[in-house]
């Protein structure tokens, strides 16, 4: 079977109902609308947000407080021990990260690179291109690593 013999089985569509065509086509007259009101007038549907006098949805739903900032950089994060896997005197950048699959951005550039304190580290490694935590910087240095200013 292909693509272009697909059918759909019968009985899958249904006609529409062809509203107002008098009594013969099963919905004349009032047409499903009902007898009188607002619903059964012609530019029915009205405002979204009215819920008949009741308290909007909207209004029911607690207030969302704080703002969002737009100026907030989303960071690519490595933990220090995950750096444990290159061998020592290897120079950490984030191509580097991004090749081994340690980050996940799309491309290289897209998010900055973060190197977060969790874990231990036993080797020295050169970090370029990457920011990094107070207590990431620390640990680097106290394994003998070199990482910039």
């Amino acid at each position: 079977m292909k693509l272009h013999e697909l059918r759909q089985p019968e009985g899958a569509k249904h006609k529409r109902k062809r509203r107002g065509r008098g009594i013969a086509a099963g919905q004349g007259k009032t047409a499903g609308f009902g007898t009188k009101g607002a619903g059964a007038r012609s530019g029915r549907g009205g405002n979204l947000y009215f819920e008949g006098g009741q308290l909007p949805l909207v209004n029911r739903l607690p207030y969302r407080r704080g703002f969002r900032n737009i100026n907030r950089v989303s960071y690519s994060t490595v933990n220090v021990v995950d750096l444990n896997w290159f061998e020592a005197g290897t120079v950490i950048t984030p191509e580097l990260l991004r090749e081994v699959g340690m980050i996940r951005s799309p491309k290289v550039g897209a998010k900055p690179v973060k190197i977060l304190g969790d874990g231990e580290i036993d080797r020295a490694l050169t970090i370029e291109g990457c920011s990094m935590t107070a207590n990431a910087k620390d640990k680097i240095l106290a394994a003998g690593g070199t990482c910039p200013e």
